[in-house]
């Protein structure tokens, strides 16, 4: 089974820039889809980003040339670059990876990003 461990989020000014990361460990077979989701103050949960095991890519409109995803299949770690960033981009961000061959999905434990003057 796979454990997912974020890194540790913070408070950015707007305009600044974040990395965030996820290492997966634990026994599994494989881990295919890797992303990131985000849940802001009285909003829905929502995807931000997601990455194949090839490398593509997909991103939420409203971070689209912001974030960047990425990911390192030798380390088992994918990776969310955080650009220009706004205060609308405050919110608790969790990743995910999906593994084994039923292609289970785990979840980090979540971070919280907090974009302000």
């Amino acid at each position: 089974q796979v454990q997912l461990v974020e890194s540790v989020g913070g408070l950015v000014q707007p305009g600044g820039s974040l990395r965030l990361s996820c290492a997966a460990s634990g026994r599994f077979f494989s881990i295919f889809d890797m992303g990131w989701s985000r849940q802001a103050p009285g909003k829905e949960r929502e995807l931000v980003a997601g990455i194949t095991r090839d490398g593509s890519a997909n991103y939420a409109e409203s971070v689209k040339g912001r974030f960047t995803i990425s990911r390192v299949n030798t380390k088992n770690t994918v990776y969310l670059q955080m650009d220009s960033l706004k205060p609308e981009d405050t919110a608790v961000y969790y990743c995910f990876v999906q593994s084994g061959i039923s292609r289970v999905t785990t979840w980090g434990q979540g971070t919280l990003v907090t974009v302000s003057s």
